[in-house]
């Protein structure tokens, strides 16, 4: 599969456009990458955190990082691995800040699961005929699943969201986690463990 001639992330030409223009701070660029991007990363960093008002504080921090610090962007990797990279590493200092504090998250959680179920339109979990306990089953398997995520340690955690939420390849997580891709794995791999076991559980009382 043609080895290693071409790195799997260098960016292309419609994001060397947008980073020429974001370094000659055109504002219509920035506008841009907000619209393209600012669902993305504040998904990332809420799932990480689990609480909405920090996760919008961080996303916020994100994206002046990224205007205040373009001009330091190589293009070596893609522009979207090098802001999530951003993004971990804000959210890593935060969380470190806040210490492991636990957040009364359940409203949100709730919130955040009934987004899931309405954004994955076509999803199994949502049929078109589906009656409202369907729905609801729905919604409170999303909502076990991120209090499982939000029970993860923060590596396994970062590696979690970033594979199993954003289908991110092994290659961008070292890349954006700054370890190696046989690390990635082993953490995803205790991280689905840890979650599977947390979802048998609590799928197991009711």
């Amino acid at each position: 599969m043609g080895g290693h001639s071409a790195p799997l992330a260098m960016t292309t030409l419609r994001e060397r456009m947008l980073i020429r223009r974001l370094q000659q701070r055109d504002e219509r660029a920035f506008a841009e990458v907000m619209r393209l991007y600012q669902h993305k990363v504040f998904n990332v960093v809420f799932r990480m955190v689990g609480n909405r008002e920090e996760a919008e504080d961080i996303a916020q921090e994100v994206f002046v990082t990224v205007f205040k610090h373009v001009d330091s962007f190589r293009g070596d990797a893609k522009f979207s691995t090098w802001l999530y990279r951003i993004a971990t590493n804000h959210t890593r200092n935060r969380m470190k800040y806040l210490g492991r504090r636990a957040y009364n998250t359940t409203g949100e959680l709730d919130e955040a699961a009934e987004r899931a179920a309405q954004d994955a339109q076509p999803s199994s979990m949502r049929p078109q005929t589906a009656g409202p306990d369907a729905v609801l089953e729905g919604l409170q398997l999303e909502k076990v699943v991120q209090e499982g995520i939000a029970a993860l340690e923060p590596e396994h955690r970062e590696v979690l969201v970033l594979r199993d939420v954003e289908n991110l390849s092994y290659d961008e997580i070292a890349s954006i986690t700054a370890v190696a891709e046989g690390t990635v794995k082993s953490r995803l791999h205790r991280a689905r463990l840890a979650l599977k076991e947390h979802m048998a559980k609590h799928l197991g009382q009711d």
